[in-house]
């Protein structure tokens, strides 16, 4: 196994998560060291890691062979962009960016210069979601669930941005289909921004998604629903766990402990058979950062592109736009009575 150079951009909560997990990777990484201008932030990483932190942007770039950049998405496109134009691949956890414009240059200059973006959908690498993948057959129906109780640290980023685009991403991977329409609406609360969201997106394909993201819920929640023909799948990302309800034909004498479902006079009956699949114990951000590593040093297309992240984004965005939109016809029909 090739071992590679990896610098680290942002160590905050999230951030010397991979710290520590980049640390424990001795066999793909040799961590190089981070950058954070945060005094705290820094000396937490060092007590934790004993990294070595550096104090300019440029010459941890040029000491590496890729870098992992976990900071405010503010700081996405600055840094990414001074490591693609060095001709370093570059993990930039999600969202992309904060802008189209900046997701667009990063990609464009990434193909320029030969070399890979990886976005940090981390959901896609939960081994409930894996686990469930074989089973996806061209879904109709997706309901999904992402609630979080209150937590100051995550207000700075609008909801749909910091919830609602894990399940954005996971579904645009599964349905595959172009979005033919959507309209959303959302609450501020709390926060200056929406705390609270909900939308519903159109595929061109006829799938329709609705999906509902909370800062401010009483209890933790992160569950997926698919409807399809024959079948339901559940995905619970928070408890890692999938179960497949499955309608399949009765051939011969029905076991006389089948779940039978009879559709009705003259229809033929059919056995429901209810799976749960076999779920690997993986810890998913290390999974992503295995497959970072295979992307640098195999050039393994990755599990989650930078055009997939892009992907991602625009419809956050445009659900964003749905949302103040919605608002602000609220307001006006309230100034109008």
């Amino acid at each position: 196994m090739s071992k590679v150079k990896i610098g680290l951009f942002g160590t905050g909560h999230l951030g010397r998560i991979h710290a520590r997990l980049i640390n424990g990777l001795k066999e793909e990484f040799e961590f190089v060291g981070f950058f954070d201008p945060n005094q705290s932030n820094a000396e937490k990483c060092i007590e934790e890691t004993d990294a070595l932190r550096f104090f300019s942007e440029d010459e941890l770039i040029n000491s590496c062979d890729c870098v992992d950049i976990v900071t405010p998405t503010i700081f996405h496109h600055q840094v990414a962009k001074k490591a693609i134009q060095a001709g370093k691949h570059v993990f930039i956890e999600k969202p992309i960016t904060q802008t189209i414009e900046e997701a667009e240059e990063l990609i464009e200059l990434a193909q320029t210069k030969n070399v890979q973006i990886v976005v940090g959908h981390v959901e896609r690498f939960n081994p409930a979601f894996i686990a469930a993948l074989p089973k996806f057959n061209s879904p109709l129906f997706i309901e999904t669930h992402r609630l979080a109780q209150y937590n100051p640290r995550g207000t700075d980023v609008p909801v749909v941005l910091d919830l609602m685009i894990h399940d954005l991403d996971a579904i645009l991977s599964v349905v595959k289909s172009p979005v033919k329409s959507i309209s959303a609406s959302g609450v501020a609360v709390v926060s200056e921004t929406p705390d609270i969201a909900n939308a519903r997106i159109e595929f061109e394909n006829g799938c329709v998604s609705n999906l509902t993201a909370s800062r401010i819920s009483l209890k933790n929640m992160r569950k997926s629903r698919f409807f399809q023909k024959d079948a339901y799948i559940s995905v619970d990302f928070l408890e890692k766990k999938s179960e497949v309800v499955s309608m399949t034909t009765i051939e011969g004498e029905p076991d006389p402990f089948d779940l039978i479902f009879d559709l009705g006079e003259g229809k033929e009956k059919k056995k429901i058979e209810i799976i749960n699949p076999e779920i690997s114990a993986t810890n998913a951000i290390e999974e992503e950062l295995k497959d970072f590593h295979k992307v640098v040093s195999e050039n393994k297309t990755p599990i989650v592109s930078g055009s997939e992240g892009f992907e991602a984004l625009k419809v956050a965005l445009e659900i964003m736009e749905k949302i103040k939109l919605n608002q602000n016809q609220i307001q006006q029909n309230i100034l109008a009575d």
